[in-house]
């Protein structure tokens, strides 16, 4: 998938749940004030919008750190009812009052990211019904963006762009819309995806309502083919928008091996750009000469294999880290026609998570990893799942 011509579907959700009751609509500042605005030494760290992540540069004291987090029974149930008093958050072994609190009935903005290219060509259809019954698993009050790949014009014929189809909205008649224009691509810019996701879809900061209210949901094989962006600025991106990523992984290697054996004049070949060879050159083979990697169809069928199987890895690791690190999720869909059921259960599980906030005790701006554990109590036997940590901001240099 993930290679030249097949990539699947990729989607991006960043949910916003409505609550039958207005008052239930906005995620809760929880504690004795419940005035909505923080106190008066932490109001100017919480104008900005902006969550602590790394790659962050902050001038202020301190800013909100915002933890997604998922409880179920010993069962494997979600808990859905559970109050800001059953929660406990610890920041390096250290408990951080929590001032923002969001049950599972608040709202989520999503991004949903369709990536149709190669192997999904003759199966478009699938993941457009896919992808709109996962619109109809979502609630009334969620905001919704669709982004997908399509082909441009160039030198030298066509590649793949991301088109962001429809900005977040909660009109489900302009989402089928753009759900219906999404066509298929000649390449896998999935890594530039998820950069375009992070600066134009979550361009803004969120509001009160969405604040820890925002995921990314990807079908895809997480294979890039054409990208000129790399993981660690994807994960980096995302991160720092505050985003929990979830995953639909479909197997596509045995379809990419067979395309990438092919000879260059074959019109069904896949190949790799000159960016990603350089890339998996430097991650996989450093002692190797760089002109070496830079003609994809100057490689040996023998080479070629390799590189897909090590992408293919890579990518399964990539995904694994980026939903632990950012409070996601993966599901496994063996076909495309597995994926409405793994929609399904994206759904449900966007459906079931809360959203805790809290301002950290440790202020200092150097720029180290703070890990996050999150507690619950007067619950026999829950099982969390939430955001393991995050970096805090450094000072910059005057």
């Amino acid at each position: 998938m993930g290679l030249t011509l097949c990539a699947l579907g990729w989607i991006v959700i960043s949910a916003a749940s409505q609550s039958p009751q207005s008052n239930q609509q906005r995620p809760r500042t929880v504690g004795g004030n419940q005035n909505t605005s923080p106190p008066a030494n932490q109001q100017q760290s919480n104008k900005s919008g902006e969550e602590v992540d790394e790659g962050d540069v902050v001038r202020v004291e301190t800013q909100l750190v915002s933890v997604p987090a998922v409880v179920t029974d010993k069962s494997g149930r979600p808990l859905s009812s559970l109050r800001q008093d059953n929660f406990v958050v610890l920041e390096d072994g250290k408990p951080q009052p929590l001032t923002n609190f969001a049950t599972t009935e608040a709202p989520f903005e999503i991004a949903l990211l369709l990536d149709t290219s190669g192997s999904t060509r003759a199966e478009l259809g699938l993941i457009r019904d896919a992808a709109n019954a996962f619109l109809n698993a979502l609630r009334p009050g969620d905001r919704i963006a669709i982004v997908a790949f399509n082909n441009q014009q160039v030198t030298g014929g066509v590649s793949a762009r991301v088109e962001v189809l429809s900005p977040l909205t909660d009109k489900r008649s302009v989402l089928r819309t753009a759900i219906d224009n999404v066509r298929t691509s000649n390449g896998t810019p999935y890594y530039d995806a998820l950069l375009q996701i992070g600066d134009s879809v979550f361009k803004e900061p969120p509001t009160d309502q969405f604040r820890g209210r925002r995921a990314v949901v990807a079908l895809t094989d997480g294979v890039d083919s054409s990208s000129n962006s790399d993981y660690d600025q994807a994960r980096a991106r995302l991160l720092r928008a505050g985003v929990a990523t979830y995953f639909i992984q479909v197997s596509t290697e045995d379809y990419v091996e067979d395309r990438l054996l092919k000879d260059c004049e074959d019109d069904g070949r896949l190949a790799l750009s000159a960016k990603q060879l350089e890339r998996f050159r430097s991650l996989f083979v450093p002692g190797a000469q760089r002109e070496d990697y830079q003609d994809f169809c100057r490689l040996g069928q023998f080479e070629r294999m390799d590189i897909s199987r090590q992408l293919y890895n890579l990518a399964r690791r990539e995904m694994n880290d980026l939903s632990k690190a950012s409070g996601g999720k993966n599901f496994a869909a063996a076909t495309l026609q597995d994926a409405r059921a793994a929609f399904a259960q994206v759904a449900n599980e966007i459906g079931t998570q809360y959203s805790l906030g809290y301002y950290p005790s440790n202020k200092a701006r150097d720029g180290q990893y703070r890990k996050i554990t999150v507690q619950v109590r007067g619950v026999k036997d829950a099982t969390v799942r939430a955001r393991d940590g995050y970096y805090a901001p450094k000072e910059s240099k005057q």
